[in-house]
């Protein structure tokens, strides 16, 4: 199997330069602003450069209750035992962020995931952890697994409440795929982020996200910081007018810049684009290679529409390519993921679209499967002779 790529077409012929996708700059070392709606991005800055999460690790603490709830192997209503261990490491004792759990005290499943979500408890992430998993180890283990299931290939985590550490490293661009996967597949629990605040035990708790605050739409999601070196970050989320946007920033000075820079740039995000449609679903997109079938290539479709957002009044031209492993072999079912589709501004890549078969193909004959055999041998061979290989 060869890793094919078909050839780079163009999408949209719409006039200005390509500098002006991306006119727009921002003082963080790192950051990402992306179309939750059309998954396009609309600006990055060292959106893959590693970063320390601090408590925004908790957004993925969080995504495993909110899947064992929707699974129903969990009930807001269960309670968990807060141990000493999430008492005196997470809570009132270590000085850090905390909901204030008492030792040896029972809490409802729903309460620890306001304050692990709004107050930003460390002890509500330990307690969720060992409640769930049975240990914080074994909790970090499903994390894990849970990160590489979701795309998160770059990312690794070392506990669930933002503890700096050689596993805790996340990247913005993941981390904003993170929050459009929470977003758009818990909205029954996703409100919980938009809270401004929270009482539990008489104690009142506001939410330390500031996009909250601001006339933005903003409804989620995280803040994070340790210390001056691993500097402020934030995963936030805004809507307005039906548009979504989803901004991750790392490594601000200050709370101030954080709060700003990320205002910055959701605003400048929903003021200067505009969608425009490129395939409708079901929409053939192009062919891939078929081997051994009664035909030699498949149609490629989305399941979905594809859109993508451009700069407003802009004529920028936009150019996709079809990245598969291939040939495919046959027989080949309807619906069968094969591949994506990437379109690019420039040299970055602003969308990506799986796709999939729009036929089924039935295997061929012996001798068309002795012909594609000889075809792809010589292929191959080719192949490997040019990209150097011995």
């Amino acid at each position: 199997m060869r890793h094919l790529i078909l050839t780079l077409f163009a999408l949209a012929g719409l006039c200005a330069p390509p500098a002006r996708a991306q006119s727009i700059q921002t003082s963080v070392p790192s950051a990402i602003l992306i179309d939750a709606g059309t998954n396009t991005v609309l600006f990055e800055k060292n959106a893959d450069d590693f970063q320390k999460p601090a408590s925004t690790v908790k957004i993925l603490t969080a995504e495993l209750i909110f899947q064992a709830l929707a699974e129903g192997n969990l009930k807001l209503d269960d309670q968990f035992t807060v141990s000493e261990y999430a008492w005196r490491t997470g809570g009132a004792p270590a000085g850090g962020s905390a909901m204030f759990l008492p030792l040896h005290s029972n809490a409802r499943v729903e309460d620890l995931l306001r304050g692990l979500v709004i107050q930003s408890g460390n002890d509500a992430a330990i307690t969720l952890a060992e409640g769930f998993a049975g240990s914080e180890e074994a909790f970090v283990m499903r994390m894990n697994k849970r990160a590489g299931e979701l795309g998160l290939v770059k990312s690794s985590f070392g506990n669930p409440w933002g503890k700096d550490g050689p596993f805790q490293k996340v990247t913005a661009r993941e981390m904003a795929k993170l929050a459009a996967h929470i977003i758009k597949t818990y909205p029954q629990y996703y409100g919980y982020f938009g809270e401004k605040e929270f009482t539990w035990n008489k104690i009142r708790q506001q939410n330390r996200n500031p996009l909250l605050t601001m006339s933005l739409g903003a409804d989620g999601l995280k803040t994070g910081n340790i210390d001056k070196a691993s500097g402020y970050g934030l995963i936030g989320s805004a809507a307005q007018e039906g548009r979504r946007l989803i901004v991750a920033i790392y490594g601000a000075k200050s709370s101030k810049e954080r709060a700003d820079e990320a205002r910055k740039l959701l605003q400048w995000g929903f003021r200067n684009f505009e969608e425009k449609e490129l395939f409708k679903a079901g929409e053939t997109v192009g062919p891939a290679q078929v081997y051994g079938g009664t035909k030699g290539s498949v149609e490629l479709t989305a399941k979905d529409d594809i859109r993508v957002l451009l700069p407003r009044g802009g004529t920028e031209r936009l150019f996709g390519k079809i990245v598969y492993e291939g040939p495919v072999l046959a027989p080949v079912e309807e619906g069968k993921p094969v591949g994506r589709l990437e379109v690019k501004r420039g040299n970055a890549v602003v969308l990506e679209q799986p796709l999939q078969t729009a036929e089924s193909i039935e295997q061929g004959s012996l001798p068309r499967r002795a012909f594609d055999a000889i075809y792809e041998s010589a292929a191959a061979a080719i192949h490997k002779k040019l990209s150097g290989k011995k």
